[in-house]
This record gives C-alpha cells, structure tokens and sequence, in this order.
C-alpha cells in the first residue's frame, strides 16, 4: 500500500510540475503548483517528515501561493476574457480538487501511519519528529538558531533599506508641516460677481 501510494503521489507531482512550466495562463500555473506544494508534503508525510510536510503546506501554500496569486492578480490581465472562460478553466480546477482530496485520502487512510511501535525498549521516550526537531534547533543548537534568525533579521532591514526610494510621484502628508498652517493659508477668498465676470 505504501508503495502503491508513492507511486500515485510521484505521478501526480510530475505531472504537476510539468504543468506549472507549460499552461498558459498564469492562475492555472498557480493551481498546478499548489497541487505540486500539496503532493511533495503528502510524499513527505510518507517519509515520516511531518515537520516539513505541515512547513511547505503552511509556508509554501499558505502564504508564498497567496503572494503568487496577489502578483498574477496585479499583472494587466484582462479579467473579461478570464470570466468568459470561467467554463473553460472549472475542469482544470476541479480536477486539482479532486487530485489533492484523493491523495488526502490515500495518505489519512493508510495503514503505514496507524502502526504503533513494538519492540522497543522503554528506556527511550517516543517523541515525534516535530518534537524532536524542536529539542534539537532549542536545546543543543540554541546559539546557533538564534545567530541564523539574527543574520535574517539584518539581511531583512539591508533590503528593504536598499530598495526604498522617495519617489517623485508619491504623494505624502507632513503633519508637523500642516499644523504650523494659519487660517490666512488655509482659505482663500475669491471676489466673484453674479453673471459669472
């Protein structure tokens, strides 16, 4: 049964991921992609890497696809014609549903991740991978993640530092300057007579 799952899950991840480089249409490409995210963690999940599965589903799907969509969504697209073929693209998106809820059920009803652990001795504590992982990046490498999450840090602010530029056509407010303004600046009074001279 896992290797009737791999299979069906590495089918579906090529094909994916042979359909995000070749589809026209740029909301299609992210639908494909999100099918690729989703097969790679339930590939994970069979690697006893739940940790990394729950990250890319999370990290990747959850917020980076979200970007995707924001910039496919920016792009000068004509939005009628994507309406019109609304019909046109519903098979494609529901065969992405279909795909992603068969491989939810593949991966949930198999019996590899209902196994209980024998033979082991009860001096060792089971813990999970995400436990595990948590002690390591916590307890024995503290000093070094916390060095890595600093480095990230600055290299985050030298970014947003470098590309920040006061554009001319960008229109801002200078509260310090506007209330220095007397009421003299602030209205003008035009003399106008009744027939409109």
């Amino acid at each position: 049964m896992i290797t009737l799952v791999f299979y069906c899950l590495s089918a579906i991840l090529v094909f994916a991921a042979a359909r995000v480089i070749t589809v026209r249409n740029p909301v299609q490409a992210a639908l494909f992609l999100v099918l690729a995210f989703f097969t790679s963690a339930g590939i994970w999940l069979l690697l006893e890497a739940e940790f990394l599965a729950i990250a890319l589903v999370l990290v990747y799907v959850g917020a980076v696809m979200v970007l995707f969509l924001f910039v496919v969504m920016m792009l000068d697209i004509n939005t009628d014609s994507v309406r019109e073929g609304f019909a046109r693209y519903f098979p494609v998106g529901g065969l992405v549903g279909v795909l992603i809820l068969m491989e939810m059920i593949l991966v949930l009803s198999s019996t590899f991740f209902n196994k209980k652990a024998e033979n082991i001795s009860l001096d060792v504590p089971l813990v999970d991978n995400t436990t595990a992982l948590g002690r390591v990046l916590y307890v024995d490498y503290l000093y070094a993640f916390e060095i890595a999450a600093v480095i990230l840090l600055v290299a985050m602010v030298a970014a947003i530092t470098l590309t920040l530029r006061n554009r001319k056509e960008s229109k801002r407010q200078y509260p310090e300057q506007q209330v220095k303004v007397t009421r003299a600046e602030r209205i003008k009074l035009v003399d106008m007579t009744s027939d409109g001279n």
